[in-house]
């Protein structure tokens, strides 16, 4: 049956989805990277593409943007559509001295000022990690990748955070301390529902502008195109 969010019928969706944010970006991702692409859902213009890579099922489909709206599409793709494997693809804003614009970040683990650490199960502040296998697939292809490319990429924590335009520098800073690569607003959700719904999940973000360093921001036409490195680790994720 349908969800209200997504029109698919049972068995149309693959059980590996690649998640970027945005709905233009998950439509190139299908048509660019995939074979066999057909679109099996429609729901407030977030488009769910299905097709083929490396001779695999696959799925890409946008998560919107914050942890609320992620959780709706993440649950309902486990729980509903029985979904094994779900890697978000997209940006941070860099926070770590060493992680400049451009530079790849895979979350293992995610901060956040978001409920869902702590209202999961009462009284205990879950720790949010990636699916270990799916890191491991992600840190191999990075590093055939780094070998062949001057492409940095780092693994470490992300920070979730609900408030995209934030007051609180004294956060930051804190993380900054702490080593926390970057920031961005979905990784602790999708964390959530992998763990809720037992099954796996990471997220590979491309740093887009650096919250200490502002020299080399990238322009939002540069987000919507220069990631390439990010998806190859995704998709390999996704495959490992």
């Amino acid at each position: 049956m349908a969800t209200p969010h997504i029109t698919a019928e049972p068995g149309q969706i693959a059980p590996l989805v690649i998640m970027p944010g945005d709905p233009k970006r998950a439509e190139m991702i299908a048509k660019n990277y995939f074979t066999d692409v057909h679109c099996v859902s429609d729901v407030r213009a977030i488009q769910t593409w299905v097709g083929r890579f490396e001779g695999e099922p696959v799925t890409a489909m946008a998560s919107g943007m914050g942890i609320p709206s992620l959780s709706i599409y993440a649950t309902e793709l486990f729980r509903f559509y029985d979904v094994q494997r779900i890697c978000r693809v997209g940006t941070c804003g860099g926070i770590a001295d060493d992680i400049k614009v451009r530079d790849v970040a895979i979350g293992a683990s995610a901060h956040t000022d978001n409920g869902v650490a702590i209202h999961t199960l009462p009284g205990v502040a879950l720790s949010l990690a990636a699916s270990t296998d799916m890191l491991l697939g992600a840190v191999t292809k990075a590093r055939e990748l780094t070998s062949q490319t001057d492409v940095n990429v780092l693994t470490g924590a992300l920070y979730s955070s609900d408030i995209f335009y934030s007051d609180a520098p004294q956060i930051t800073e804190g993380l900054r301390k702490l080593g926390c690569l970057g920031v961005e607003m979905e990784a602790a959700g999708l964390y959530t529902c992998a763990l809720r719904e037992h099954r796996e999940a990471l997220a590979v973000c491309t740093v887009s502008d650096h919250l200490f360093n502002h020299a080399s921001d990238m322009t939002p036409e540069q987000r919507q195109s220069d990631f390439e490195t990010a998806l190859r680790i995704s998709l390999a994720a996704l495959l490992a």
